[in-house]
């Protein structure tokens, strides 16, 4: 038996075809970006509490080559960002998801012009690439407090620091 595509998948949309679903979109969209390589709590309450800020949310995804210049360790990306792009996509509060491979946002979120800008709360409104052009064409930029101390770098310490313990 052949089992159907699921529909999440059709979320992943590549940059080349991103100006045309983004017309599809319903507004005011929201935009947020980030590297998301292994999903946690935090992540999926912070995505949550952004796509309510507008109808739609289009998350940025760092290639995995951008995830790589970031520092955050000579093997992360630990998921690639084909499967972490399929995993945001299959989140119910994610409209979009593309990618961009330079090292920071700026080029896709003037691409998007979104009506609402959001970071985690690690970010200060002012230091927000593209704030202050989405704050210009009157937008909103948020920084969205965090509610749950996790992380992907502590998740992966606390599995590195547990191997050889069995």
């Amino acid at each position: 038996m052949s089992y159907p595509t699921p529909q999440f998948e059709a979320k992943v949309c590549p940059p080349e075809a991103l100006a045309e679903r983004l017309a599809a979109l319903p507004r005011p969209v929201v935009f947020t970006n980030g590297c998301f390589d292994i999903l946690h709590r935090g992540h999926v309450t912070y995505l949550a509490q952004a796509r309510a800020l507008g109808a739609s949310l289009v998350v940025g995804l760092n290639t995995d080559a951008s995830v790589k210049r970031q520092g955050k360790g000579d093997d992360r990306p630990i998921n690639n960002e084909a499967n972490r792009a399929a995993v945001l996509a299959a989140l119910e509060s994610v409209s979009l998801v593309t990618w961009f491979d330079s090292d920071t946002p700026a080029a896709l979120i003037a691409e998007v012009q979104p009506e609402v800008l959001v970071k985690g709360g690690d970010w200060s409104v002012d230091k927000i690439v593209g704030s202050a052009e989405t704050l210009a064409r009157g937008g909103e930029v948020h920084s969205i407090p965090f509610l749950f101390s996790t992380s992907t770098t502590a998740t992966l310490n606390k599995i590195r620091t547990s191997e050889g313990k069995a």
